[in-house]
């Protein structure tokens, strides 16, 4: 095990790293990546150390990005298409959608393609702001990770850059320079598992990315009260670990589902479902699920505090779930 603290950039930058030294097809496509290293700094290094036909800038082309890297996927190598903010995939659909997730099933031929960028509300206007986990997630043929710790990034992304599907590999913003300890060259964290971040018994908290923050700052507040939150890090949205959620949901009776988004064909609605399809009778009390409003997210910071979910938020749903008992 590494025990150095690392931030969630520098352990997806160490977890790329290290898979290129493995396997030399795996080679990064984006814009600003090889001298800049990326908006983020998620690519810092990486250009100089495996040059440029490994570390490719491109034009500022989303869907050629994406189309290049299917090619080159189904060709036999292992792209990262690094898009910067998720929102821009919005230009590359047809080839995200139409044609990585569904190769495999018309054609049976594995799309070993990395699709990695930034998301997750913070402040940078309506169209850098777009929730799109839900959507992705419900095209078949996409895997879509969320992490929320620097472990879970380096040990997500060497997953993902084993795997013989696309997927779609989504780092939170406001997590970006937050540090923690990460895992060896070894530790892989396979695509599909929940975390659980915090062991309760009076409530159970469900997040993912940013959200499991927030979630595990209303657990400490509640604690200091006599409540004792169960917290599910989901770390993928799709394959959904719905054995984790339900067993938790088993646990505590009381469920908070916490979501940034906005609540219509939400994640948070998605495994409230779940719930009451699955675990029904061992609910005590109804579902509390706490999103942003159906808006586009304002530039204003004040405006941007408002609509986001916030520890407060969680802390009355979760205390006004076990006041009933």
């Amino acid at each position: 095990m590494n025990d150095a603290s690392m931030s969630y950039t520098a352990a997806f930058q160490q977890g790329v790293r290290e898979e290129m030294l493995l396997n030399d097809s795996i080679f990064i496509v984006g814009t600003d990546l090889y001298e800049r290293g990326g908006h983020w700094a998620q690519a810092k290094g990486l250009g100089p150390e495996f040059g440029r036909n490994r570390v490719k800038d491109t034009p500022i082309s989303e869907a050629a990005m994406v189309a290049a890297g299917v090619g080159a996927a189904m060709s036999g190598t292992r792209p990262i298409i690094d898009l910067n903010f998720i929102d821009f995939a919005y230009g590359a659909m047809d080839e995200i959608a139409n044609q990585a997730a569904k190769i495999r099933y018309m054609w049976g031929r594995p799309v070993p393609l990395l699709i990695r960028a930034t998301s997750g509300v913070a402040l940078a206007g309506p169209q850098h702001n777009n929730s799109m986990e839900m959507l992705f997630a419900s095209i078949p043929g996409l895997a879509v990770v969320t992490p929320a710790t620097p472990r879970d990034v380096k040990g997500l992304v060497k997953s993902a850059l084993r795997s013989e599907d696309p997927v779609i590999f989504l780092m939170h913003k406001k997590l970006t320079g937050v540090k923690g300890e990460v895992g060896g060259s070894n530790d892989l964290v396979p695509i599909g598992s929940a975390h659980r971040a915090r062991q309760g018994q009076d409530v159970t908290i469900i997040s993912h990315s940013f959200g499991t923050v927030t979630a595990m700052e209303a657990a400490a507040t509640l604690s200091k009260s006599g409540i004792e939150a169960d917290v599910i890090d989901l770390r993928t949205i799709y394959p959904l670990d719905e054995e984790a959620v339900l067993a938790s949901v088993r646990r505590t009776g009381r469920v908070v589902i916490l979501d940034e988004a906005p609540r219509f064909g939400s994640l948070a609605n998605q495994v409230a479902a779940i719930i009451l399809d699955k675990a029904f009778w061992y609910l005590d009390e109804g579902i509390k699920v706490i999103t942003a409003p159906q808006s586009p997210v304002p530039h204003s910071p004040e405006l941007v505090a408002a609509i986001v979910p916030s520890e407060v938020d969680v802390v009355a749903a979760a205390r006004a779930l076990v006041a009933s008992r």
